[in-house]
């Protein structure tokens, strides 16, 4: 898109969005990777900060709904490291709402930040290396209102997770992603890693329920799929811990 229609879809923004038309962070220069998107994009993105906020709360709404199989059968003491993806989202919605209010957290921002790469890709990652992962077909019985609903979930999945990521770089213009917080978020996504693939602590491991783990009616965590999701788990986590820190050594320069 030329940034001309982009400084048009900004100025409608500015126009109409609540609160687009206060003041946006001006764009640093920092390096492709861990800025990628265009300076457009990202102050289009802020500017309709409060009607992302409302999309990610409803996400997360969404979110809590489409995890309730899988509190039901989680030990309450573990509940808070079963909805990954609604809490990023929640964790989205928090940071831009105090920016919003003058009232930013760096330690919320980074959580963000984390939450949003890690659970935003891991999602489409999952759903792209074990295709019958989603849809699974559990639904063929209703015929075409069946197709469509898990093609068309499948679809939200994919691209509201990836939706996720493109946020997560809207934060630097806000953020200065200290130590401090990065040694937050690195603690909490590593502390979720460990009990959601390696040592559980109580049950079973506590990562989204897989369809390609399951064998002999139940889920078995010894097939080659669990090993898989838990790569791309701490691949994803080291990889937000490489951006957060170039990020914050690039804007001490």
């Amino acid at each position: 898109m030329s940034v001309r229609v982009g400084d048009r879809l900004n100025a409608l923004a500015a126009r109409y969005a609540p609160g687009g038309d206060e003041s946006v962070p001006e764009p640093e220069p920092l390096p492709w990777y861990v800025a990628p998107l265009p300076d457009w994009l990202e102050e289009f993105g802020l500017r309709l900060a409060w009607v992302v906020v409302l999309i990610n709360l409803a996400g997360t709404a969404f979110g809590f709904w489409f995890y309730s199989f899988q509190f039901s059968v989680t030990d309450p003491v573990m509940w808070p490291f079963v909805p990954d993806s609604p809490l990023a989202t929640l964790f989205i919605a928090g940071s831009l709402a105090l920016w919003k209010l003058d009232r930013h957290s760096e330690t919320l921002a980074v959580l963000a930040f984390f939450g949003c790469i890690k659970l935003g890709a891991w999602t489409p990652f999952v759903l792209t290396v074990f295709p019958a992962e989603y849809p699974s077909g559990t639904l063929a019985g209703l015929g075409a209102l069946g197709f469509v609903w898990e093609y068309g979930l499948y679809a939200f999945l994919v691209g509201s997770h990836l939706a996720m990521v493109v946020q997560a770089f809207l934060i630097h213009r806000y953020a200065g992603f200290p130590v401090r917080a990065v040694a937050v978020a690195l603690l909490w996504y590593g502390v979720n890693d460990v009990v959601d693939y390696f040592v559980p602590i109580v049950g079973e491991p506590h990562h989204t329920f897989l369809t390609a783990e399951l064998a002999s009616g139940g889920l078995n965590h010894g097939l080659p799929a669990h090993d898989v999701a838990a790569a791309g788990a701490v691949v994803l986590t080291m990889l937000c811990v490489f951006l957060a820190l170039a990020t914050r050594a690039w804007k001490l320069k």
